[in-house]
């Protein structure tokens, strides 16, 4: 998984690049999602691996899933074909949502609770995380009962462990 996103990355910058220079970021994650769900499925997978198809053949597969592709479009899913990198669909798309927020100034926030959080909680998460790390923050709420109470953040590369169970581990840890 680590090499495949390091070989994604250049890709995922180019296309950023073409996209922010177009003013067409939205229309380009739509895309490179829905590129992502095909190139993620076995069938596909079979046809985009198999030496019977040419390059040409597998964009315009791609093409007639997608619908009409722009030329810009065409021609990075022609460069992807070209390089054996079609595979890679997935984290490319990935890669381009982590660069697309980190130029709007945008990060999304895990949040995992023993309980349920009210709207008031989430509100002043989401405010704190914001102060933190001066982006706009999307929570995104689960909850797991073994934490007893408190809070599990992960955002980007921050993760704040403030739940009881974390707690009581660090505890134990200390003690022995």
């Amino acid at each position: 998984m680590a090499e495949s996103i390091t070989i994604a990355r250049p890709y995922a910058s180019a296309v950023f690049a073409i996209a922010q220079e177009k003013g067409d970021m939205q229309s380009w994650s739509e895309l490179l999602s829905v590129l992502a769900q095909c190139a993620a499925t076995p069938e596909v997978q079979s046809i985009l691996v198999s030496p019977a198809v040419s390059d040409e053949q597998a964009v315009n597969l791609l093409a007639d899933i997608t619908g009409e592709l722009s030329t810009d479009a065409r021609s990075f899913l022609l460069l992807l074909a070209e390089n054996n990198r079609l595979l890679l669909l997935p984290e490319i798309a990935e890669l381009y949502e982590e660069l697309r927020a980190d130029a709007e100034q945008m990060l999304s926030a895990d949040v995992i609770t023993a309980r349920p959080l009210t709207d008031e909680q989430k509100s002043k998460i989401a405010a704190a995380l914001k102060k933190r790390l001066g982006k706009e923050i999307t929570l995104s709420e689960s909850v797991d009962e073994s934490l007893l109470g408190g809070a599990i953040i992960r955002a980007g590369d921050l993760v704040i462990d403030g739940s009881a169970l974390g707690k009581l581990n660090r505890l134990a840890s200390a003690i022995s």
